[in-house]
């Protein structure tokens, strides 16, 4: 299987998707087979990415706007890419230039990172 390499900086979300993974944590569980720390890491992207297929979905009734959920590797940190469908078509939140990065840690301080700071995602 072909991977995938993104490469971006870190930035700072304005903070919704936590709420959300909070009230969703089972959800999220048992999608992805982690509890997931309730958050993400944005990370601007240096060119713009979409969804090419996602193995696993989240789709309304059993969350709120359909979402992709993709593995993935933060600088060899285990995690996954959230992003709705409005994201990936540039109509939500965010662009696609953007991506959101959730995993089972707090990914800033398992990573050390801050604003500014180069990420590698492997997909």
């Amino acid at each position: 299987m072909e991977r995938t390499v993104l490469r971006g900086r870190v930035a700072r979300g304005i903070g919704d998707l936590a709420r959300w993974m909070t009230q969703y944590s089972e959800l999220f569980e048992r999608k992805t087979g982690v509890r997931l720390y309730p958050g993400s890491l944005n990370v601007i992207l240096d060119e713009p990415w979409t969804v090419d297929d996602a193995a696993l979905r989240l789709e309304p009734p059993e969350y709120g706007v359909p979402m992709s959920i993709i593995p993935c590797e933060i600088n060899g940190v285990r995690a996954f890419i959230v992003r709705t469908d409005k994201n990936d078509a540039g109509l939500g939140d965010h662009p696609p230039s953007v991506v959101e990065i959730a995993a089972a840690t707090h990914l800033r301080t398992i990573l050390g990172v801050s604003d500014g700071d180069e990420v590698v995602v492997v997909i």
